[in-house]
């Protein structure tokens, strides 16, 4: 069974301002119940960040953007005859191409669109669920072509210079490999072991506890289940969805897709009210 346990700590220190008066900040190590892998919570500090000039932040960096309209079919790299015989995916304004700087050998971006900029509470559910469709659509064919690669897919998403986009115009980042992550692989494995030992599924399991608790639920989209992480990997928490019944995705209809965006465009509100307007997904 799923048991959520955590370490408490406490750290003494005097004040030397205040007359060497005593103080003392609790802390605790949470375990993550699928991994065990281990989280620092501290509640010494208010999660409150305050929002930069995007004015400066953005400002000029269109003039040079690989993915605006006029350059990223000029531009961005092609996928080989054997993979793509048109070279690039194109679903409306989106486009999908080979990354010029490669994490693995199936290794693409997916441009969200023309706009070079979109505040983050700006990006709409549609917008989402075409980007999501778009690298599915991708993942479909990588499968007719019966890829090596096409075994472990994944979409990944760093908005803006904090999380580590180098690029302001909104993309994915969208893989195919053989060879899962770390977080993935050592989940995937976790998950089997709570299968066979507790014959029943990790995800299912947690959903109903989270549910009855009320403590990390956050409500549900259509199919899917909004918690906060347990053992969270960020300093403002993480937000996770989980499907009632899709395994990978190609087993996700179109209405199960608009049910992430949705949930996704809600986590981006919740996170811009405490002032942080970046995020890796």
């Amino acid at each position: 069974m799923i048991r959520f346990e955590a370490v408490k700590k406490e750290t003494v220190m005097l004040n030397p301002l205040k007359d060497n008066k005593k103080r003392t900040i609790e802390s605790e190590i949470r375990i993550d119940p699928l991994t065990g892998r281990t989280a620092r919570i501290c509640h010494f500090m208010k999660l409150k960040w305050e929002k930069p000039d995007f004015d400066k932040i953005v400002g000029g960096t269109d003039k040079f953007c690989p993915f605006c309209p006029e350059k990223v079919m000029k531009i961005t790299p092609l996928f080989p005859e054997e993979i793509l015989p048109e070279g690039r995916l194109v679903k409306d304004d989106m486009v999908l191409f080979p990354n010029i700087a490669p994490y693995d050998a199936i290794s693409c971006v997916g441009v969200l669109g023309k706009d070079h900029y979109i505040p983050m509470t700006g990006i709409g559910p549609e917008k989402i669920a075409n980007g999501i469709e778009l690298a599915i659509s991708f993942f479909r064919r990588l499968e007719e072509i019966n890829h090596p690669e096409s075994v472990y897919h994944m979409i990944n998403w760093n908005y803006m210079p904090p999380s580590g986009s180098s690029i302001i115009h909104p993309h994915f980042q969208i893989f195919a490999s053989s060879f899962p992550p770390n977080l993935l692989r050592d989940e995937l494995k976790a998950a089997k072991t709570y299968y066979d030992e507790n014959k029943i599924n990790y995800w299912d399991d947690l959903i109903a506890i989270e549910t009855e608790k009320k403590e990390r639920y956050l409500g549900r989209t259509g199919s899917f289940t909004w918690l906060t992480s347990y053992a969270p990997l960020g300093v403002a928490g993480d937000v996770m969805g989980i499907s009632d019944k899709a395994v990978t995705f190609f087993d996700l209809s179109h209405d199960d897709i608009m049910d992430i965006a949705r949930g996704l465009v809600m986590a981006m509100a919740a996170y811009d009210k405490i002032g942080i307007y970046s995020f890796n997904m």
